[in-house]
């Protein structure tokens, strides 16, 4: 993603454990992303990438290929391993978003991101007023109830505010939609953590109720109504971001 005039948010905390392999794979893709590596750049020599994570050439050569098969890499002989231009980063690897995300968000990245979240979610919208069953009903409503709980942590609202979308991707009854939504899982937990409803009892009840209109309409089998919904409450929630940024 393009840097921004504003600074990077940064990510939520994870207790996540990871292997030797997964260090290595995810500090360089991290240089990659932040530029630090930049496109066109030739990697560092190996002996300093082995001083650097101090691993067996096995475990580094292993770590490059999974960057390689992520499009971060291009390994040549004579040429060396260089780092690609963006435009081959696979930014819908679950691993790629991951890492992403925890370098921090930038201005482009959220853009970016509602961007994706206004052409898919919508539509999923309008799918899951046609498909839902009393199952999907049951997730969404439960969903929305805890978005209205008071005193609730901003970190479990942003889990409610995610249940609710995951319950309508699985309602739209379409696999392929339900797997691209489910690879930006981890960026909407993350920004929807950016500015919690939480901070005002108003603003919290407000944004459940919008959602909750998005239920009511799907309930209702009214699908183009459901989108417009799903619509209002993505753009809401990123000019409310947006807005906190400007400060």
């Amino acid at each position: 993603m393009s840097a921004s005039n504003d600074a990077p948010v940064g990510p939520l905390r994870s207790t996540q454990v990871l292997s030797t392999h997964e260090q290595i794979v995810r500090a360089l893709a991290q240089d990659i992303l932040t530029g630090r590596l930049a496109p066109g750049e030739k990697l560092p020599l190996e002996a300093d990438l082995l001083d650097r994570f101090g691993v067996s050439r096995t475990a580094l050569r292993e770590g490059l290929k999974t960057l390689a098969a992520k499009g971060f890499l291009s390994v040549k002989t004579r040429v060396g391993t260089r780092v690609t231009d963006p435009v081959h980063w696979n930014y819908f690897d679950r691993e790629v978003l991951t890492w992403q995300v925890s370098g921090g968000m930038d201005a482009a990245f959220r853009r970016q991101l509602a961007e994706v979240r206004r052409a898919l979610e919508p539509a999923a919208a309008a799918l899951a007023a046609q498909r839902r069953t009393a199952e999907d009903l049951f997730a969404m409503r439960h969903a929305v109830q805890r978005m209205q709980v008071k005193d609730l942590s901003e970190h479990d609202f942003a889990l409610a505010d995610l249940a609710l979308h995951v319950a309508i991707g699985a309602a739209s009854q379409n696999p392929m939609m339900r797997s691209l939504a489910s690879v930006i899982e981890t960026a909407l937990l993350e920004v929807f953590t950016l500015s919690p409803p939480t901070r005002d009892l108003r603003l919290q009840a407000d944004t459940a109720a919008a959602h909750e209109r998005i239920v009511d309409l799907i309930e209702r089998q009214d699908g183009p109504g459901a989108a417009e919904a799903m619509l209002f409450v993505i753009d809401a929630g990123y000019e409310r971001v947006e807005a906190e940024r400007r400060g």
